[in-house]
């Protein structure tokens, strides 16, 4: 018997092992049903019917259309996966496989609420936290540097299709993808600097304890994380790596069947990862005043109910998402790359800066104000850098945000200028 129990796993892996196979069922379903709710609300900002018919197989039990994810899955999966002769083989596989993965290891270090009460088994720890790796250290930064690499899937898909539009498809998206995570990056050290930690559910604690969300303690910051979330995850106003009005498809041109759908969910998780960085980082994560506390001591209502707390938030965050893409406009390629260097970046060292002179006098500010004024300026102020920043950046960059012709004379409209000069002179 004891060398029967040493061949089994430890109940820390068997929970572990679980968590995984919750937490991949748990999102490739959400994907699903979230595509459905998009089309949804496409539907209804372009005053048009969504996806209503398809319910229970071979019934006429239509359920209001629940069913249309089960057959968009079912019918790309069975379409014929078919390779170009031309394309790099080894390459071209890997890539789906490679920006799938990087976006499933992403939830890893992202707590889906707070914790369980305490389960008394021997070898788990109590309180057990709604998390598949609770003793990581980093997690901001494993959640960054597994976005990033993102990049290197669009990369492979492009250049592996061996494909001019596939290929210039991919260098313009690995181009937005670099110069969107750097003002992502500083908006998330704000929030780094000010929690003291690179935990995500020690983040959460803090503005549980404290009560103010860094949304409302950093607005600043705020704004640039959302904005370089939307460039990030490929959404409108956004979505330059597909634009499917106006390229033939993007850096994934040469994909079809079950690889374009790896692509596709990857691309989602994309949104959903944003999401859950939006409501942890700058939302308060499962807390809400009055409603879920804030200790760790909880009990089973507690803890499903910051769960419930938790999961809404995303869900609006989704839905947000969701209204931008069917309501705006997309940006040109210039003015993507403008709002990038020349106005997130200024902001995000702006809030940046900010951030750290609060932290690094507060206990100075404490001392001279109290603990109560003193917390209210370490609030106006980045309010202040907030306005003061927005308005210069629409002073001095307003070509990064507006649709006026650009007026520089190219090397087009000198050869234009001499032709008609020739043509005049031979009259």
């Amino acid at each position: 018997m004891n060398s029967l129990s040493t061949l089994l796993p430890s109940p820390t892996t068997l929970a572990a092992l679980a968590k995984i196979g919750l937490l991949i069922g748990g999102l490739m379903t959400a994907a699903a049903y979230l595509v459905l709710l998009e089309r949804w609300i496409a539907a209804w900002v372009q005053d048009r019917r969504g996806p209503n018919r398809v319910g229970i197989p071979l019934t006429k039990i239509r359920l209001f259309g629940l069913g249309q994810p089960l057959a968009d899955g079912l019918k790309i999966i069975l379409k014929e996966d078919f390779t170009p002769k031309h394309v790099d083989k080894v390459l071209y596989n890997a890539a789906p496989l490679v920006i799938l993965a990087a976006s499933l290891a992403i939830f890893a270090a992202i707590p889906f609420g707070s914790v369980l009460p305490p389960l008394n088994i021997p070898g788990l720890p109590d309180p057990v936290p709604f998390l598949v790796a609770p003793g990581l250290d980093v997690g901001v930064l494993w959640v960054f540097a597994l976005s990033s690499i993102a990049v290197y899937g669009v990369l492979l898909g492009g250049w592996a299709s061996n494909n001019k539009y596939g290929f210039l498809g991919g260098l313009r998206s690995s181009a937005q993808l670099v110069a969107y995570e750097i003002p992502l990056g500083l908006g998330l050290l704000g929030v780094v600097l000010a929690a003291g930690s690179l935990k995500l559910d020690t983040i959460m604690n803090a503005q549980a304890e404290t009560g103010i969300w860094y949304a409302f303690a950093q607005p600043l910051g705020f704004l640039v994380f959302l904005v370089a979330s939307f460039a990030e995850a490929a959404r409108l106003p956004f979505d330059l790596p597909e634009a499917e009005q106006e390229l033939v498809g993007g850096y994934h041109t040469e994909y079809s069947g079950i690889k374009l759908l790896l692509f596709l969910v990857a691309e989602f998780l994309h949104m959903i990862t944003a999401a859950f960085l939006i409501v942890i980082m700058f939302l308060g994560g499962w807390h809400l005043w009055g409603v879920t506390g804030s200790g760790n001591e909880v009990s089973w209502a507690g803890a499903f109910l910051r769960f419930g707390v938790l999961s809404a938030k995303i869900l609006a965050v989704i839905v947000f998402f969701m209204l931008v893409r069917w309501s705006w406009p997309r940006f040109r390629f210039d003015q993507l790359m403008n709002l990038a260097w020349k106005v997130m970046l200024p902001l995000g060292l702006a809030n940046l800066v900010t951030v750290a002179a609060v932290e690094e006098f507060r206990p100075q500010l404490v001392a001279a104000l109290g603990a109560g004024p003193a917390s209210w300026l370490a609030i106006a102020i980045p309010w202040a850098v907030f306005f003061v920043g927005w308005i210069a950046a629409g002073v001095f960059t307003p070509s990064g945000t507006d649709n006026r012709p650009i007026r520089a004379r190219g090397p087009l409209d000198i050869e234009h200028d001499l032709l008609e000069h020739e043509l005049a002179g031979s009259r």
